[in-house]
């Protein structure tokens, strides 16, 4: 018998490939599924079975790969082409830090709305509302709009009252030189601080020897002048206290004759010359008062009493009480009165 030899192909015929993409049905309903895959809306057992996913940025929280922009690009290209909305960025954005309530928790409907409310602000203010790289303002920025906004109102500005350690009231008593005494010479000064602290009171002997004394008035005695300081010290000291400080005294102009000194006449309060002070002790304005009947009307308090004169410390305080029912006023008006018209209760 021959042999018969058999040539078999053990190797089974490769079946026919189907195309990768399937016909074009197939295709969309992949890309669609790919598509609610990457927004999630399938549920977790229709998900296919998927690799490992890429490490992440961790301070960016977004897939890291040098291959994925170019592929951001091709998705977009081909859902375009097929009317499907292109997909966002896969990194999600940061969330703002929690805003913490009274009790520690946050309300989702405030959370909501107030979100809402910042959307809508951001669309009316535009550009003022945005950065260059068009995020929104921090919240700092936008206080600091509406801050500005008030400054630039248009309101008047509140007065700008001096410091308390600014002011300061003076009195002076004179006594008679020359014949007859009808010359008025210094012969004691008292000046006072905002709250009536005595800054300097001395009896101060003057140029031209005294021929009256007008004790009556002045309370000053011969025995005054043993110790009294020689005119031209006396003036330099009380010229440092006076110098850059308001100076307010009752008919002051007397005080600055007898010290032979000019202050500046927006730093000069003159209480006999405020008509303002008049209408509130219920006296004529353009009359000048004296300093015991705007004291007693107002203070209710009585003044200058008795046979031993005057006391300059007793006077400077009453000073300084008096403008200060009136002071807020008072400066109110002279900010608001041309320095060059000379406003009243000014010498």
């Amino acid at each position: 018998m021959s042999d018969i030899l058999l040539n078999l192909d053990a190797v089974l015929p490769q079946p026919a490939q189907k195309s990768s993409g399937g016909n074009k049905k197939h295709q969309r309903f992949i890309k669609r599924r790919q598509f609610l895959e990457r927004k999630g809306f399938l549920k977790q057992k229709q998900l296919p079975s998927q690799p490992p996913m890429p490490r992440r940025d961790a301070s960016l929280g977004c897939s890291a790969g040098p291959d994925r922009a170019k592929k951001k690009q091709r998705v977009e290209a081909k859902e375009g082409s097929k009317g499907l909305p292109a997909e966002g960025p896969p990194c999600r954005l940061k969330m703002l830090p929690k805003e913490s309530s009274d009790s520690g928790a946050v309300d989702p409907a405030s959370r909501t709305s107030s979100s809402s409310a910042a959307a809508a602000a951001s669309r009316k203010t535009g550009s003022v509302a945005g950065k260059s790289n068009g995020t929104l303002c921090s919240r700092g920025d936008v206080s600091r709009i509406s801050l500005l906004n008030e400054f630039k109102s248009g309101l008047p500005d509140a007065p700008v009252l001096a410091k308390p350690s600014k002011m300061v009231a003076i009195d002076c008593e004179m006594v008679g030189t020359g014949p007859g005494g009808r010359n008025s010479d210094l012969a004691r000064c008292s000046v006072v601080g905002y709250y009536g602290d005595v800054m300097y009171d001395k009896y101060i002997r003057p140029l031209s020897p005294i021929t009256n004394y007008r004790t009556r008035w002045s309370g000053i005695r011969q025995h005054h002048m043993r110790d009294a300081v020689p005119f031209k010290l006396a003036q330099k000291e009380i010229l440092k206290l006076l110098s850059g400080n308001i100076v307010i005294g009752h008919a002051i102009h007397n005080d600055f004759k007898a010290l032979k000194y000019f202050h500046p006449k927006s730093l000069t309060r003159d209480t006999s010359k405020i008509p303002l002070l008049n209408r509130k002790a219920g006296f004529p304005e353009n009359e000048s008062a004296s300093l015991k009947r705007l004291t007693k009307q107002l203070l209710h308090r009585d003044i200058q009493v008795g046979h031993n004169g005057h006391s300059s410390v007793e006077d400077a305080r009453a000073t300084m009480e008096l403008y200060k029912v009136i002071e807020v006023e008072w400066e109110r008006h002279l900010a608001t009165s041309p320095l060059q018209d000379g406003p009243p209760g000014t010498t």
